[in-house]
């Protein structure tokens, strides 16, 4: 039986749908010949803090203080690669590596596969130390190398969006041969072939009239009721449809029950759904956020994107990619968003141009990636376990904090600073 152990780490949900998704993608494919677990890093290996700064402290900057968030984002992007080894990150991913190795030798995987930079940084970091046999490969879920992926290039595979992102990604330190575009994986029901009118028919709504999706739900960022005000607006005296998913904001999905809206809109209002998909696949334009597996969602499914730009620093370039790739269009207040809405409601030769460009950007990611790891050999832990017995019987690394494995790694990553800056004085 294959093992495959998943790291995620919650900050907002997108890592950890990623992993539940990876899991039942890996679980339909293989069935009872894999067994997958998933571990979130920092919840079970690290500090309170770090997990707090991980999901309610990144929260609170991008809700509350997005203008400083921009501005430290884009100082540790513009950091030297050389740097990877003293990295802001590094101390919270050593935190882990104790717990981490446990679980590693207790489970035995034959991959590891990590959806965010703090676990692919802590088998980057253990690797150093430990000749581990399983394959590791990570994901990188946003179209763009955010900071920190450069303290990650001790893994086996680091999946990037597609071609555009190799040339990058080895700048930061990857070889070519690590890289693989095999693009972004989320909800694979966005990949199958999804017809607009029977769509429409399914939920009701009719077959020409121009629709607007707009999703925000629930989690740090409360703009999506005004947003959809803001919309509704924009289209009074116009026939049209719009499709408001709350997710799980309850608050703002029984306000707008009250609501009345303009002749000729009708509106269909979405609690938590599972059928996002099926929304996305009625509308002509979707009004959402920018999170990697959401662009990628409306991409597989093929529908123009009009974005806000309030936004945390990756969303916005992930937002400069799609723009550029001519498949969204943005807006920074309710003036541009009327504006854009409005030539996007006339020109259908445009939508239907947004449309088409979406099509080379598709990749049969979640499928692929699975059969990759699926198609690895079984690691062998035999030597390993000879090799590491005295970690093994260290009463500290019993204990979940691993003191021991802690000062060994963080004394290999030391030197490897060491190193990496005596080679950059010598270049």
């Amino acid at each position: 039986m294959k093992k495959i152990l998943i790291l995620s780490v919650t900050a907002g949900n997108g890592h950890n749908a990623c992993a539940k998704g990876m899991k039942n993608k890996l679980e339909q494919i293989a069935g009872d010949e894999v067994e997958v677990k998933i571990i979130d890093l920092l919840k079970n290996y690290s500090t309170a803090m770090s997990v707090w700064t991980a999901d309610k402290g990144y929260n609170l900057a991008v809700s509350k203080f997005l203008p400083i968030y921009h501005i430290c984002y884009n100082h540790y992007k513009k950091l030297s690669p050389d740097k990877r080894w003293k990295g802001a990150t590094q101390r919270t991913s050593m935190s882990a590596a104790g717990g981490l190795l446990k679980e590693i030798v207790e489970f035995q995987p034959d991959v590891v596969y990590c959806t965010h930079f703090y676990p692919a940084i802590a088998m980057t970091d253990l690797k150093l130390v430990y000749n581990l046999p399983c394959k590791v490969v990570v994901s990188n879920l946003d179209y763009v190398n955010s900071p920190f992926w450069e303290s990650a290039i001790g893994v086996d595979y680091f999946i990037v969006p597609n071609e555009d992102f190799i040339a990058e990604s080895m700048e930061e330190g990857f070889k070519k041969e690590q890289l693989l575009p095999l693009g972004l994986p989320c909800d694979g029901r966005t990949l199958e072939k999804w017809d607009r009118v029977e769509a429409r028919d399914k939920l009701g709504l009719e077959k020409d009239v121009f629709t607007v999706m707009v999703m925000f739900g629930g989690g740090c960022w409360k703009g999506g009721r005004k947003i959809f005000n803001d919309i509704l607006s924009s289209l009074k005296g116009k026939k049209a449809q719009v499709i408001m998913i709350n997710g799980k904001n309850q608050e703002d999905f029984e306000r707008i029950e009250k609501m009345s809206f303009p002749e000729g809109i009708k509106v269909v209002n979405v609690g938590f759904t599972y059928e996002v998909p099926l929304y996305m696949a009625a509308a002509d334009v979707i009004v959402n956020k920018f999170g990697g597996t959401s662009v990628t969602e409306m991409i597989n499914v093929g529908r123009p994107m009009l974005i806000t730009e309030k936004i945390p620093t990756q969303e916005l370039y992930n937002l400069k990619y799609m723009k550029e790739k001519g498949v969204a269009l943005s807006f920074k207040n309710k003036k541009e968003l009327g504006k854009n809405l409005n030539l996007l409601y006339n020109d259908n030769a445009l939508r239907q141009s947004m449309e088409e460009k979406t099509i080379p950007l598709r990749k049969n990611a979640i499928i692929d990636l699975a059969k990759l790891m699926l198609g690895f050999d079984k690691a062998d832990y035999s030597a390993f376990a000879i090799s590491e017995a005295a970690d093994h019987e260290n009463k500290e690394y019993k204990n979940p904090q691993c003191k021991e494995i802690r000062k060994k790694v963080k004394s290999a990553v030391r030197t490897e600073h060491k190193k990496s800056m005596q080679a950059r004085k010598s270049a």
